[in-house]
């Protein structure tokens, strides 16, 4: 595994920071929540200052779990301000590191790989961040935290779990780390990738540490979590092998739709519009005869909440299949997504090859198979000929299915 000099960096309680510097404020000594209070006492607290946090009060709540005793100052959410702010910010980043070493995790966090510079600017990469941190307060008033790891999953979980406790607000971890840091943390839904439905299954398996997923091996986990199995078990053990410069993979030769939903979507609904896409960009490939080995996912929640999470998979073999790019998806999906009304699905496959040869899959008969493939022919060319809307899945006539509006006016990219 390459080690790598990742730089992880959180703005804290960002919406909420940025409303209190507007208002002339201390993030740190104000009681300010971000919400709209004209939504009643169920409404979500978008974010609230760090004041609040250190009393308890939890970042995504509902009005009326906020403490009675305090004179708490509420900001209606304003999600073009954060958007300028983090947009000045992102200028302070590149002025370290080039775009294609810069990946955008969301509006108020960020990864950099500064391995390339730091002899350029004759630093360590602690120091390097340091002084990224001072600038983003020194030109904003805006305070950050930050983790350093060999990869990007330590560095995540370096800053997430052991940067607020230092007095700088950094922390790095080097593999020497795994056993007596990362090993060591519980609750497991602490981590970075897993979901509280994940903890939950390895909790029945009697693993209440990360460190205990060494109990059982490889090859369990993923016949038991299916297509995240793997990435589970490597991550436990400090293992991340994907870059920051795979973004341009799929960014430069890919296949994808970016679906903006025109209502809000919940959890359930949303599996049909992921698996509608899935279907969308499987035939595109199919059309192109290409097949592809890396797959990306996004979800955005509603403007008005902001936030959202964005991953991208290795495939274990190249492939045109839906059924596999949509158990990638809903793997992803399931295990990062949070009960927010869901407003856009973006979703793109990359490193493009030629479809030169049929790869049979030795787990299932030949002839199964080659029937399947005849069905997906037959139905592409009955498309082809009649419309995308001649043949559709019985659940594409439902009133949230997106597809036949879509099938006509198709919003999103493909490229190669």
């Amino acid at each position: 595994m390459e080690e790598r000099n990742i730089i992880c960096i959180d703005l804290k309680s960002f919406f909420a920071s940025v409303e209190c510097v507007n208002r002339g404020l201390d993030p740190d000594t104000t009681p300010l929540v971000v919400t709209d209070i004209t939504r009643g006492e169920g409404a979500i607290t978008l974010a609230v200052t760090p004041y609040l946090k250190k009393m308890g009060v939890k970042s995504r709540g509902r009005i009326f779990e906020l403490p009675k005793n305090i004179k708490i100052i509420y900001a209606k959410p304003r999600m073009k301000l954060y958007l300028e702010k983090s947009k000045e910010i992102i200028e302070i980043y590149l002025n370290y590191v080039s775009k294609d070493d810069m990946h955008i995790y969301s509006i108020d966090e960020v990864f950099l790989d500064v391995t390339d510079y730091l002899k350029l600017y004759k630093m360590t990469d602690y120091e390097l961040a340091l002084k990224i941190k001072e600038d983003i307060f020194n030109k904003t008033k805006i305070k950050s935290s930050a983790g350093i790891g060999p990869n990007l999953f330590l560095a995540k979980v370096a800053m997430d779990v052991e940067s607020k406790h230092n007095e700088n607000g950094i922390a790095k971890w080097t593999k020497e780390d795994i056993k007596t840091k990362l090993w060591n943390i519980t609750p497991l839904d602490k981590v970075w990738s897993i979901g509280t439905k994940t903890m939950k299954k390895l909790n029945s398996l009697g693993i209440y540490k990360l460190g205990d997923i060494n109990k059982y091996d490889i090859n369990f986990y993923k016949k038991r979590f299916g297509i995240l199995g793997e990435d589970l078990y490597l991550h436990a053990n400090g293992i991340y092998f994907s870059k920051i410069s795979e973004k341009e993979e799929i960014k430069n030769k890919s296949y994808g739709i970016s679906q903006i939903l025109y209502k809000d979507y919940n959890i359930e609904t949303t599996k049909l519009i992921i698996k509608e896409m899935c279907s969308k960009i499987a035939k595109r490939l199919r059309e192109n005869k290409k097949n592809c080995m890396l797959l990306s996912f996004g979800i955005s929640y509603s403007r008005v909440i902001g936030g959202g999470f964005h991953h991208s998979k290795k495939l274990d073999s190249e492939t045109d299949d839906e059924e596999t790019l949509y158990k990638i998806c809903i793997s992803i999906y399931e295990n990062y997504v949070e009960d927010l009304p869901i407003r856009k699905i973006s979703i793109a496959v990359g490193k493009i090859s030629d479809k030169l040869y049929k790869q049979l899959n030795l787990f299932e008969e030949n002839e199964k198979q080659e029937n399947n493939e005849k069905l997906i022919k037959g139905l592409d060319e009955i498309a082809k000929r009649f419309g995308d809307n001649a043949v559709l899945r019985a659940s594409s006539l439902l009133d949230y299915s997106t597809i036949k509006k879509r099938n006509n006016t198709l919003a999103g990219h493909n490229k190669e």
